[in-house]
């Protein structure tokens, strides 16, 4: 691999304009697929095989309307003398509005739907229309916008408060994005200008990333015709792909900048920069796109879809890194270090190397205390991973400013909260049409439920629907609980006596479900993952402690990234600092994909600095001293890419979806603990208790194992000096 990378390299940087001209090619053809056939991209948290599921079949199969989306409408006079019950203009208003919905194009029917006294509160303020539209499958982006046109023109003709939400706005409605993103991409500008002292050096990673981003985002829509791309999957992609992306330039372009230092032509430099760093950079993207792509055990195909377009970015950065990147790199020729903003000569990176170099000579003179209180301190963030509670934000969480939540608060408002998330219940009644009574009149004597609002029969298709209302927000534990104490306590007695079937369904429901599916396959996948961490790093480290070390050092790291999730957003600590209104559970996907990505990051950090610590042990056979080598070589890289890495994940935390401030604030925690409190103090604590054994490794393995060279030059032609060895080398570090 070495010596193909090498050439490739090599290739890309003698013939820029080709490997360019070609990346355009591709990106012009992929782009105009995706705006001339390119898919919608659609939420569906359907899962085969759970009961919400079976739910949504049994209603489907029965061509009945309720198995399709919906959408809530609530409404209220502007003027507080009036009530929908005493004002005959406040009640045509609400008539005027209901024809409107009903008229919108692909609206299956507008009901009057609420607990016990109707559509209309108890004291006659607050009127709730629900719309139906057919699955999610066959309807659009135009219908939700139809919908808040609607809901406008009601607003301007009436005399009327007029909001929207529900079902539709979730699965089809983007969360507004940019202005986050915009932050992360500058503070990532900034830390690559100060890394590498020039406008070109830190214009070629960002230009990279930024090409790679749109091409990626942009195969999200044609990727939709193989599978179902859910559609917060490219704001996540984006987060991810950024990041990456920058941090494997990053490492290619340090190295190509300490090549040219050394005397080397821009071909050659470009050709070991990418046979050397570049190797790491496919090792670290290869196990992020194997890692990701390992979601598919969760058995969620939209977790499984989403894992499949993010992995697609990740893989166009690793490929961009290596071939677009190098092009850049020969295409900049001698001026990578023009246009400087400051002059950096040999002695100040050598001061900085000294400073990383004493801090390590000083924890490897106190590895025990260096070892114990981080660990203990990480150990401490992992804590609260105990109170973890998988779930899903409903409307409630969102801004004030949006009309989902104004609709949301006026429906718990006029109805209780449980009107916010109903329970769909589908029976099946082929053989048995006079159990729905019954399951009716045990339902309402729960007391997680408000009430029955509607029930229907169809013995010709022998479906039965039947819609509860909790007495509990959709995303409190104790909805959780009601719908599994009618599926374990409340059906049974009724149903084990009848060959009729019930099955919860509803958002509700579906979203407890998948949290319960994810729950269980969690733990199965994490250890899947640590065990194929541990197998890669003992075929490119020759060693059983260094990989079982890793392992252990990145679940302490995944697990105070937990930890903090669970302390900011259950807890609620610090959430305003977010903009986060109110404590919310850990979004149910959140913990298996954060995971996912971070051991590939990780892993990433990992192989720079180990591959440094070995190459000097094998040197000198000094272990002591090997580890401080080579922290102190490597740390500064290492500081600049996870900078950058947090400051593109922390721009997504300004966001206004709670999805995404919980990834992007779970990942740049993830990465600070991790490239700071890990890589710069328990590994070299860790390492130095070790001692020699860090090495060791049984002969008959050793025997076995190929001979991987992650990082060095074995295999390349001796080098040519073309110019003689600069006189000012310019290795990056902040």
């Amino acid at each position: 691999m070495t010596q193909n990378l090498y050439r490739m390299g090599k290739f890309a940087a003698s013939r820029p304009w080709t490997v360019i001209g070609a990346w355009l090619v591709i990106a012009v053809i992929v782009i105009g697929a995706s705006s001339a056939f390119g898919e919608e991209l659609e939420d569906s948290f359907d899962v085969p095989g759970l009961d919400s599921a079976q739910a949504v079949d049994l209603l489907s199969q029965a061509q009945s309307d309720q198995a399709g989306l919906t959408a809530r409408v609530l409404v209220q006079p502007l003027d507080n003398g009036e009530t929908f019950l005493s004002s005959s203009r406040a009640q045509a208003d609400l008539d005027a509005v209901r024809t409107t919905l009903a008229g919108l194009p692909n609206v299956v029917g507008v009901s009057e739907v609420g607990p016990k006294s109707g559509a209309i509160s108890a004291d006659g303020r607050i009127a709730m229309l629900q719309i139906q539209y057919p699955v999610i499958e066959d309807v659009g982006l135009e219908d939700l916008e139809n919908l808040k046109v609607a809901i406008e023109d009601s607003r301007a003709v009436t005399g009327l408060q007029v909001e929207a939400g529900g079902e539709l706005f979730f699965a089809l409605d983007e969360p507004e994005t940019g202005v986050g993103e915009m932050l992360g991409l500058i503070a990532a500008v900034v830390i690559l200008l100060l890394a590498f002292g020039s406008v070109i050096a830190m214009g070629l990673p960002i230009g990279m990333a930024l090409f790679g981003l749109a091409l990626g985002v942009s195969s999200m829509s044609l990727i939709t015709y193989l599978i179902e791309i859910p559609s917060w999957a490219p704001q996540i992609g984006g987060m991810i792909g950024l990041g990456v992306g920058i941090d494997y330039a990053l490492f290619l372009v340090t190295r190509h900048r300490e090549f040219l230092a050394r005397g080397l032509s821009v071909e050659d430099s470009a050709g070991r920069a990418v046979a050397t760093a570049g190797q790491a950079v496919v090792f670290a993207g290869g196990t992020v796109v194997i890692a990701i792509l390992g979601l598919a055990v969760a058995g969620v195909p939209f977790m499984t879809a989403a894992g499949v377009a993010i992995s697609a970015i990740v893989l166009i950065m690793v490929v961009a890194s290596v071939t677009l990147l190098p092009a850049f790199l020969g295409l900049a020729g001698s001026w990578i270090n023009r246009l400087g903003i400051h002059r950096r000569g040999a002695e100040s990176h050598a001061q900085v190397g000294k400073n990383w170099e004493r801090w390590g000579r000083h924890v490897c003179r106190h590895p025990w205390t260096y070892a114990v209180g981080v660990t203990v301190f990480l150990l401490a963030l992992t804590a609260p991973v105990l109170a973890l509670r998988l779930g899903f934000p409903d409307e409630g969480v969102q801004p004030e400013s949006t009309t989902q939540r104004r609709a949301y608060d006026l429906a718990a408002e006029g109805f209780g909260d449980g009107v916010n998330g109903p329970l769909l219940i589908a029976v099946d009644i082929s053989e048995d049409e006079f159990v729905v009574d019954a399951l009716v009149a045990a339902i309402e004597g729960d007391p997680g439920v408000a009430g029955v609002v509607s029930q229907s029969s169809d013995p010709a298709s022998g479906v039965a629907t039947i819609v509860a209302i909790p007495t509990t927000s959709p995303q409190d534990i104790e909805t959780v609980r009601t719908v599994d104490r009618l599926r374990s306590e409340v059906f049974p007695p009724i149903l084990d006596a009848s060959p009729a079937t019930a099955h919860v369904g509803g958002q509700t429901a579906n979203f407890a479900d998948v949290a319960g599916r994810i729950s269980d396959r969690l733990a199965p996948f994490i250890l899947a993952v640590v065990v194929l961490s541990f197998m890669l790093l003992t075929l490119v480290f020759r060693s059983i402690l260094v990989p079982l070390k890793a392992a252990v050092l990145n679940l302490l790291s995944i697990g105070a990234a937990y930890g903090v999730l669970v302390m900011v957003f259950q807890w609620g600590w610090g959430k305003e600092l977010i903009g986060l209104e109110t404590t919310v559970p850990i979004v149910s996907f959140i913990p298996m994909f954060m995971f996912a990505i971070l051991f590939g990051l990780s892993m990433d950090y990992e192989v720079f600095l180990l591959s440094r610590v070995r190459e000097e042990y094998l040197a000198t056979g000094d272990n002591d001293s090997s580890v401080i080598h080579g922290l102190s070589s490597t740390a500064r890289v290492i500081t600049s890419a996870a900078l950058i890495m947090i400051s593109v994940f922390a721009g997504f935390v300004l966001g206004n979806d709670p999805v995404t401030k919980m990834f992007g604030l779970g990942l740049a925690t993830a990465i600070f603990v991790d490239a700071t409190i890990v890589r710069v103090v328990l590994v070299p604590a860790t390492m130095k208790l070790m001692g020699d054994a860090n090495w060791w490794i049984p002969g008959w393995l050793d025997r076995i194992l190929p001979t991987v060279d992650i990082d060095g030059e074995a295999g390349l032609p001796e080098p040519v000096l073309v110019n003689g060895p600069a006189v000012e080398p310019v290795p990056a570090g902040v």
